[in-house]
């Protein structure tokens, strides 16, 4: 029960720092002129804070293995890199928190598919009227805050 409760204040905290993430870079894109070329100084900051992070935690070997890995384990870099333009160049436009909203709506959509599904090795979770209204509720809440 602990570790469950860290590992859902972790992601709490995880969640928390992507509306302001996206406040941060979408602020600096408009400050330098290019939310690409923010984008590519989020990544530069990322990079160097998952190395200091490596070598802190000593995982060092674990890069020996990354050679032979299935291809498609790497796009998750891509939807990143695809999350960090876009969210950069749409926020400033479209407000923070619409983009966000619409974030949200479509992490919780993909996360049912890969539930049911069993994707990428997830565990199988059949759909249920109550987690079909939860996805409803939640795309009603992006609707209402869309016209507030």
């Amino acid at each position: 029960m602990a570790e469950g409760l860290r590992h859902a204040a972790l992601m709490l905290a995880a969640g928390v720092g992507i509306p302001i993430l996206a406040a941060l870079n979408a602020g600096l894109g408009q400050r330098i002129g290019s939310s690409v070329a923010a984008a590519v100084v989020l990544f530069a900051v990322a990079l160097l804070a998952a190395l200091a992070v490596l070598v802190l935690t000593g995982a060092q070997g674990a890069l020996a293995q990354v050679q032979g890995q299935p291809p498609v384990l790497f796009l998750g870099g891509g939807l990143v890199a695809f999350y960090i333009l876009s969210i950069t160049y749409v926020a400033p436009r479209f407000g923070l928190a619409n983009a966000i909203l619409f974030v949200l709506l479509g992490q919780l959509v993909s996360a049912a598919v890969i539930d049911v599904t069993g994707l990428m090795g997830s565990a199988a979770r059949p759909v249920t009227p109550l987690r079909l209204s939860g996805l409803a509720v939640m795309a009603l809440g992006v609707a209402l805050c869309q016209r507030g």
